[in-house]
């Protein structure tokens, strides 16, 4: 979301086709803006997949990353910050840690495939064929029959 260290400024949320960029605002809070606009902190949701580009080399060291990662927006449970990023490689950093300067798009979610519905399967299952039995006498048909 936005760190409440930009509660103080106009702030709007991610949009899927723009580029944001770390950047230090006038409070000295780092989030994302577009670049040239540090009057506006632009709002990511938790868990959103984010490609993050010019990564600091002293970043890349530390974390054992690339100059270039795509990571999840996470909510930190420790340090003063709570706005931060986790990495492939399950290392954890806050923006203020990341500096500004960095590069940050969203990553398109994949879509869900069209569901196809299928025709329901009809399985005829054979049927036995009816057994008929012949019906015994009774034991008065058989008297009978033994007297005529």
């Amino acid at each position: 979301m936005c760190d409440y260290s930009l509660e103080m400024y106009a702030s709007r949320p991610a949009r899927e086709s723009e580029k944001y960029t770390t950047t230090r605002f006038p409070s000295g809070s780092i989030g994302l803006s577009v670049p040239g606009d540090c009057t506006t902190a632009v709002c990511v949701q938790y868990d959103m997949r984010l490609k993050l580009a010019d990564i600091s080399s002293d970043i890349q060291n530390r974390l054992n990353i690339g100059a270039d990662e795509e990571v999840v927006f996470a909510r930190l449970e420790h340090g003063a910050y709570r706005d931060g990023v986790r990495f492939a490689n399950g290392k954890e950093i806050s923006l203020q840690l990341l500096g500004a300067g960095v590069t940050i798009a969203l990553v398109e979610e994949m879509k869900e495939p069209a569901t196809v519905l299928e025709e329901p399967k009809v399985i005829l299952e054979e049927t036995p064929e009816p057994v008929i039995r012949e019906r015994a006498p009774n034991t008065r048909e058989r008297v009978l029959e033994l007297i005529d």
